[in-house]
């Protein structure tokens, strides 16, 4: 690689949320450019208008925010190679396509779109490679002329040599090799005025100093028109590295089929920011083949691009799951606390009228349940919403249990007349009015844990009673213990 500037780029297109596939590629790139000092530059490709998404762009930067990738030019902090959206450099790109035709190397292109679509369908009944038949690429000067005369608004397309081969280097691919013949004419400049991607993207990434370029390897098939390009342009071509694009387990492009891939939709499902850049930063890359957990500060210390490998990296949503509980587990419980209480908060649970001790409580007594912060609601759901439902299967069980009700009466009598009402005194209650009923505190716990959570699988007992509250405890066993007695079988 060159011994140039590092400024790496990421260069999204408006069209929709910022997903999992341009993160990781996002990730990347900042890292190269931390770990050797260059700048990391966000640039807009917002020339697509049939599929212009307006809410994407402040998607992605809250995405890039959310992450701890900060960017050192784009979006709201502006910088010496500006506009960063392609929608405000338009006057470039046609100064540029102009140029090119000025110099012979590309040529308007009058053809009408009913005159392609017919060609396109000739060429697929005959079983030949559906491109452009380069019609317009010989006009004459008259020809030309007449057309301008019909008002017909031209394309521009590229003049692609028609012998020889195009040669170019990925870091990655190594050395690969096009036959010119293979290539199309290219579109540069569309007729309202707009570049395409290829035309835009070389003019932006030359002048913007671009190197080197690091993107998913989907593009590699667009490199060859990318380097004919920058040949005739007689601009250097920067170093290129095509990273593996991201599968989902069905080893197919991963896409909203595999379920959430927006980045901010993870947030929402409860997933640290510290857990997915660990994560993306093992889609393709690895430090030594075994350590998984790394920080974004570690990571952009340890980061190369020659340990990123040429094949596909499949999401994992159970391993992201695994490393997301591995990260939660590194926090201290103040921590994990904290970002309990703010993702509860923005489910709506209010925790700031609790004690600091209800709320570590809580975070404690689900333990190493917590894989996501979205699990704290799951588990917590007995203490968080004043009514629970049932489930069916759990409380079949207590109905076939005999003298559950009668017990559940008889613990929310006892837990009732407890003054203390710790955590040490309702499980002193709890097993001392097992032992002067002859049972085993289980069949106490079980029914009362159907009655106060729902669910036959929850936190600790005596931490679900103490987070209820005396009074909930006292009406929910109670509640559950009325249930028992109407449904309940009569004994033959």
């Amino acid at each position: 690689m060159s011994a140039k500037p590092v400024r790496v780029r990421i260069a999204p297109s408006p069209t929709g949320y910022f997903h999992v596939g341009s993160a990781r590629t996002a990730l990347f790139n900042w890292l190269f450019a931390r770990h050797n000092g260059g700048k990391f530059i966000v640039r807009v490709e917002d020339t697509d208008r049939t599929r212009y998404n307006a809410e994407a762009v402040p998607d992605m930067v809250e995405s890039l925010r959310w992450l701890g990738l900060d960017w050192d030019e784009g979006p709201e902090k502006g910088g010496d190679y500006g506009p960063y959206y392609q929608s405000e450099r338009l006057s470039l790109y046609q100064t540029w396509a102009n140029w090119l035709v000025e110099r012979n190397l590309a040529y308007k292109c009058y053809c009408s779109e009913e005159r392609l679509a017919a060609l396109r369908e000739e060429q697929r009944q005959n079983k030949q490679d559906v491109g452009y038949d380069r019609h317009c690429r010989t006009l004459t000067e008259a020809e030309r002329a007449a057309s301008e005369a019909r008002g017909t608004r031209p394309v521009i397309r590229l003049a692609v040599p028609l012998q020889g081969e195009t040669v170019f280097h990925d870091v990655l691919y190594g050395t690969i090799t096009v036959d010119n013949s293979t290539l199309d004419d290219l579109v540069l400049l569309k007729s309202d005025g707009y570049p395409t991607y290829h035309l835009g993207v070389v003019v932006d990434d030359h002048l913007m100093e671009i190197n080197p370029i690091v993107r998913a390897d989907e593009w590699v098939s667009s490199v060859p028109k990318h380097v004919l390009l920058y040949r005739a342009f007689g601009w250097e071509i920067p170093d290129m590295i095509h990273v593996p694009m991201v599968l989902g387990p069905d080893r197919k492009k991963l896409s909203k089929r595999h379920g959430a891939t927006s980045i901010l939709a993870f947030r929402d499902e409860g997933y640290l920011p510290e857990a997915m850049v660990n994560f993306l930063a093992l889609l393709g890359w690895s430090y030594d083949g075994q350590r998984e957990l790394f920080t974004l500060a570690e990571l952009e210390s340890l980061f190369r691009l020659d340990r990123v490998g040429a094949n596909p990296a499949v999401f994992d949503l159970q391993k992201l799951e695994w490393m997301n509980g591995q990260h939660l587990k590194r926090l201290p419980e103040d921590g994990r606390v904290a970002r309990v209480e703010a993702f509860l908060a923005a489910r709506g649970h209010d925790l700031s009228g609790r004690s600091p001790e209800w709320r570590a409580t809580l975070v404690r007594a689900i333990g190493d349940r917590l894989k996501t912060l979205a699990d704290a609601e799951r588990y917590g759901a007995f203490a968080l919403f004043e009514e629970v439902e049932t489930d069916p299967q759990a409380w079949g069980e207590v109905l076939a249990r005999p003298e559950a009700g009668p017990r559940m009466a008889a613990l929310a009598e006892r837990v009732g007349a407890d003054a203390e009402f710790s955590l040490a005194s309702l499980e002193t209650g709890l097993r001392g009015l097992a032992a002067e009923q002859g049972i085993k505190a289980g069949d106490l716990i079980a029914p009362a844990r159907v009655a106060l959570t729902g669910r036959k699988v929850s936190p600790g007992i005596f931490e679900v009673m103490w987070l209820l509250g005396r009074d909930r405890t006292v009406a929910r066993l109670r509640s559950a213990a009325a249930r028992w007695q109407a449904e309940a079988p009569v004994a033959g």
